[in-house]
């Protein structure tokens, strides 16, 4: 373990360390500004564009004015008489003043002074609050969070004005370095869960976390490749976090990423929404019920009509409509897969499609992919109509993780049903029960909200 180096009283010494730490003259970005402060050699050490240029100016302009009599002994006196800014620290080692300089804290060293004196006067790029495209709400707050940490956590305060919200900070990421926020509600989070959270985030090393909060939660919970149904529940309305932070829960905030992480999580939660906190309770109760029924549908219904076409005795006469008319050139199976990979191919191109184009080549993947589809003979019907059906109902559930582990299920139980038929779809069930139940979270709860011992 390396020796924590502590800052000098002579500014030379200072200069000479933070050359050796930062790459002052190789990155355009980083700056060192020397000053004289009261006689006093000084230096600035921030990162540009990290820094609002109206403080600074201001700040420099109250420490030019500074006489040789008006300095302290200490910086700590400087720092409490000479620096008109609310977020002042002093900082006395230069691993704790490399962390700031590199989040976009300014850190002043003055000669004579043995610490240094940092200054939180960054500021960081930042959009709109505006409400997220797939979070959205019939009622209520039109607001969403944005990539800018603080933001985020100051809708959150804006909506829980009470003392018992705790905003933890911890820092993940040997390189990145990034910032990781605990919140909850003291009075009401569970402890245990409290601690096992922390404890597993402070046991993280992982060199950095780019891709924010899933790399996170590859550290959290390990890789488990073989269970496709997420750990974590993700919200970007802080409206609903607020909400489940009232219920007890805890939320997981990650600079640069704009969404919260929810735990405990359930599957019952991942079905949840934010119009279900905004509607009277027997219109919330028709909406999860008409969720978790369309959520039934979108994964059996596809297996189920493979199942009763391959045994067509098994139809009642009441239900006779429902087989296929036409001649079936290429089995269902086929059919069935080939449209599953379509659906996510249109899926893929309307997402990087631009906007001016969207809605002509829409007409066109409709028009292609409908009518002349069936008309070539390649899909029945019936096939593309349940598989219409299964492709709207998809956007129904709010978590896209959810929707996909749904969708690999789905693909799974039309195999073993057309390679194994009734044998085959009953053993998929029993594997999709199985996963459900096998799900561990990091909560003491598994996947179906049952307590574990």
């Amino acid at each position: 373990m390396t020796e924590v180096q502590t800052v000098y009283q002579e500014i030379s010494k200072n200069r000479d360390c933070m050359e050796q730490l930062l790459p002052i003259q190789k990155s355009f970005d980083l700056i060192r500004r020397d000053i004289r402060i009261g006689g006093r050699e000084s230096s600035f050490y921030f990162i540009d564009g990290m820094i609002k240029d109206e403080a600074m100016l201001k700040i420099m302009d109250t420490l030019l004015k500074v006489q040789e009599a008006d300095m302290p002994a200490d910086a700590a006196g400087f720092s409490q008489q000479n620096i008109p800014y609310v977020e002042v620290d002093l900082c006395g080692d230069f691993d704790l003043i490399l962390r700031n300089v590199l989040s976009g804290v300014l850190t002043l060293f003055i000669d004579g002074y043995s610490a240094g004196i940092a200054i939180d006067c960054r500021t960081y790029p930042a959009r709109g609050v505006d409400e997220p495209e797939k979070d959205k709400s019939l009622r209520g707050s039109r607001d969403g969070f944005v990539e800018t940490l603080v933001f985020d956590t100051a809708l959150i305060r804006r909506r829980i004005r009470d003392p018992h919200l705790i905003m933890e900070m911890m820092e993940v990421g040997e390189s990145s370095r990034s910032d990781v926020v605990l919140c909850y509600m003291d009075n009401l989070v569970d402890p245990h869960l409290l601690a096992n959270i922390r404890q597993r985030i402070a046991a993280i090393r992982v060199p950095d976390l780019c891709m924010n909060q899933q790399s996170l939660a590859q550290g959290l919970i390990g890789s488990r490749w073989y269970n496709p149904f997420p750990k974590f529940k993700f919200t970007e309305r802080p409206d609903t976090t607020a909400a489940c932070l009232m219920e007890g829960k805890l939320a997981i905030l990650v600079d640069n990423a704009p969404a919260a992480m929810i735990l405990p999580t359930s599957v019952f939660d991942m079905i949840e929404e934010a119009n279900d906190y905004y509607f009277p309770a027997w219109t919330s109760l028709y909406l999860k019920l008409s969720r978790v029924i369309i959520l039934l549908l979108t994964v059996f219904m596809t297996p189920v009509f493979l199942l009763l076409m391959t045994n067509p005795q098994w139809i009642p006469p009441s239900l006779s409509f429902i087989r296929i008319g036409q001649a079936v050139n290429l089995p269902l199976i086929y059919q069935f897969l080939i449209l599953e990979l379509a659906i996510d191919g249109l899926r893929l191109a309307a997402l990087n499609t631009p906007n001016m184009l969207s809605t002509p080549l829409s007409i066109f993947a409709g028009l292609i992919l409908g009518e002349f589809a069936v008309n070539s003979g390649w899909f029945n019907s019936e096939v593309m109509l349940y598989m219409a059906f299964v492709a709207v109902a998809n956007y129904t559930q709010p978590n896209f993780e959810l929707g996909y582990a749904l969708k690999f299920m789905r693909i799974m139980l039309l195999l073993l049903t057309a390679f194994g038929g009734w044998v085959g779809f009953l053993a998929g069930c029993l594997i999709l029960l199985l996963l459900l139940c096998t799900n561990r979270t990091l909560s003491g709860r598994n996947y179906l909200n049952i307590k574990q011992k």
